[in-house]
């Protein structure tokens, strides 16, 4: 496997869904991850004899410095009893959670917010594509579980919905 056919794995994987992907050869290994940024990184490879004239070992790049996982939000609003019949709505990606379509808009929902099945509830950010997120049931928003602007994962819930 020559550099540019690396790069070109690089490029494959952050444009997909996947996380992680391994290439094993006789005597080279590359492994290519993606990270919650969408940055992708040679976690490692080795190369006992190189199989290209050009071919140079390439060396794993230093650690980088993880970022902190999302925090639960701060109970700036009074959120009220939530009941024990609720639906969670989970993001569908990995992005930037987003509660209004720009800075000078309103929230798409805040809690006590009736939500039918369709209803935008937020947008997430992913890969500079903005992505809105519907609501699949209908009922009332008892709490929103991210901050504004923070990075989710795929399948964290985002806002808990109480049923009508």
């Amino acid at each position: 496997m020559d550099f540019k056919q690396i790069q070109e794995l690089i490029k494959m994987v952050n444009k997909s869904n996947i996380g992680e992907v391994t290439i094993e050869q006789k005597d080279f290994k590359v492994t290519v991850k993606q990270k919650e940024e969408n940055i992708t990184q040679i976690v490692s490879s080795t190369v006992a004899q190189a199989p290209f004239p050009s071919a140079a070992p390439i060396a794993a790049p230093a650690a980088m410095p993880s970022l902190p996982a999302a925090e639960k939000p701060k109970a700036n609003e009074a959120t009220p009893a939530v009941s024990a019949n609720t639906i969670t709505i989970k993001s569908p990606m990995i992005g930037t959670f987003y509660r209004k379509a720009s800075p000078d808009k309103p929230n798409f929902v805040e809690v006590g917010s009736e939500v039918a099945a369709g209803t935008v509830v937020c947008i997430i950010e992913a890969m500079k594509l903005f992505n809105e997120i519907e609501s699949e049931v209908k009922g009332r928003i008892v709490k929103v579980l991210v901050d504004d602007a923070s990075p989710v994962e795929y399948d964290q819930p985002l806002f808990l919905v109480e049923p009508a």
